[in-house]
C-alpha cells in the first residue's frame, strides 16, 4: 500500500484557526501550549495561518502500554485499594475515582477543561491518571514508555516538556476546584532488551518518578498566547527551533 504525505499532513489547514474578531472562546490544548513555549513562530503559523509542523505517526506500542496501565489501575480504582506500585514506593494514595474520569482522559473530545476568563481561551488537557492522596488531594499522574539501558530519569533537558505537561494538568485541576498535591508522578515503563529471547513477549521494568510541579507560570502563558494570536505580525522564531532553522535553510536555497 502506498502512503502519501497527504495521509498524515495537510499543508494548509482551514479549520480550528484563531479569528481575532470572533467572540467565541478559542480552544487551546495542552499540546498547543507546549508548542507556544517551544516556539511562538511555529505556534502562530499553526493556529493563525493553518500551517503546522508535520506530526509523526502515532506510537502504537506506547498507546498499548497506556491502555493496559489504565485497565490495571482501574481495577484498584473500583476496589478503592492502592496499586502495588504505590506500596512499593511508599505513596499514600489510591487511584482517584470520579464519574468524569473517562471524559478527562479523552484528549480529543473532552479532557480536563477551564475557560480562562481574562483571555477567553478554553484550556484543555487529556490526562492519563489521577491519584487521591491520603489527605484527599489530587496527584497528577502521567504514563511514559521507553526502551533504554539506563534507568529512566527526568533529568534530560528535553524532558522540560514532560514537566510542563504535568504542571498544566495541575493548573487545570486546581482551576476546577480540586486541591492539588505539588508532587506529580510519572509511571515510566522501560522495555527490556537483555532477555534471552523475545518469545512473543516484551517485558518492562516499571519505575515511578516523582516531580514537584510549579504551575504559577501557566496564567502568564495564557496572556502571552492571547497576545500572540491577536497580533497580525508573525513573531520571531525561537533560537533553538529546528523547524524554523530548516525553513530558513530551504528558503535560502529556493531563492538562489
Amino acid at each position: 500500500m502506498t502512503t502519501n504525505v497527504s495521509d498524515f499532513y495537510r499543508p494548509q489547514r482551514t479549520r480550528n484557526l484563531f479569528n481575532p474578531e470572533s467572540p467565541e472562546a478559542y480552544r487551546i490544548s495542552r499540546n498547543k501550549i507546549e508548542l507556544f513555549q517551544d516556539c511562538p513562530r511555529c505556534f502562530y503559523l499553526d493556529r493563525r495561518k493553518g500551517v503546522g509542523r508535520i506530526n509523526p505517526p502515532g506510537y502504537s506500542l506506547n498507546s498499548a502500554v497506556d491502555t493496559l496501565l489504565k485497565k490495571e489501575f482501574d481495577v484498584h480504582r473500583a476496589a478503592g485499594t492502592p496499586h502495588p506500585l504505590m506500596r512499593r514506593y511508599g505513596i499514600d494514595a489510591v487511584p482517584f475515582a470520579h464519574d468524569r474520569l473517562e471524559e478527562w482522559r479523552d484528549a480529543l473530545r473532552g479532557g480536563v477543561t477551564h475557560l480562562h476568563g481574562a483571555t477567553n481561551l478554553l484550556v484543555t488537557g487529556g490526562i492519563d491518571d489521577a491519584w487521591k492522596s491520603g489527605r484527599g488531594w489530587i496527584h497528577v499522574v502521567d504514563y511514559k514508555s521507553t526502551s533504554k539501558k539506563d534507568e529512566p530519569t527526568l533529568d534530560a533537558p528535553w524532558q522540560i516538556g514532560y514537566k510542563r505537561q504535568a504542571e498544566i494538568y495541575q493548573w487545570l485541576f486546581e482551576r476546577n476546584g480540586f486541591d492539588v498535591e505539588p508532587v506529580a508522578y510519572f509511571v515510566y515503563c522501560n522495555g527490556q532488551t537483555d532477555r534471552e529471547a523475545f518469545d512473543a513477549r516484551l517485558e518492562f521494568d516499571v519505575t515511578v518518578l516523582p516531580y514537584t510541579g510549579d504551575w504559577s507560570w501557566v496564567d502568564g502563558a495564557m496572556h502571552g498566547i492571547k497576545a500572540c494570536l491577536m497580533s497580525d505580525n508573525v513573531p520571531p522564531a525561537a533560537e533553538s527551533c529546528d523547524w524554523c532553522a530548516y525553513r530558513a535553510a530551504v528558503s535560502a536555497h529556493l531563492q538562489d
